[in-house]
């Protein structure tokens, strides 16, 4: 796969993980965390805030990795 094509989709799949995550991250603090107390709010959006880092460390190594050698 050519490197341009590779980063091309690999921005299109950052973007729609983060735009997809925040959704529904925001989907389910409204659903369950209505009647909490700030120190469940607190620990679901620091879970939650670090959690997406954990796929998009697996796109950002699919992009990095070297293309193998034609042989």
């Amino acid at each position: 796969m050519p490197v341009r094509l590779k980063k091309l989709i690999g921005t299109f799949l950052l973007v729609a993980l983060v735009i997809i995550y925040a959704l529904v991250a925001s989907i389910v603090a409204v659903a369950q965390l209505s009647e909490s107390g700030p120190l469940v709010h607190f620990l679901f959006f620091l879970f939650s805030g670090l959690l997406w880092v954990l796929p998009a460390m697996g796109i950002i190594k699919w992009l990095i990795l070297e293309p193998r050698p034609k042989g």
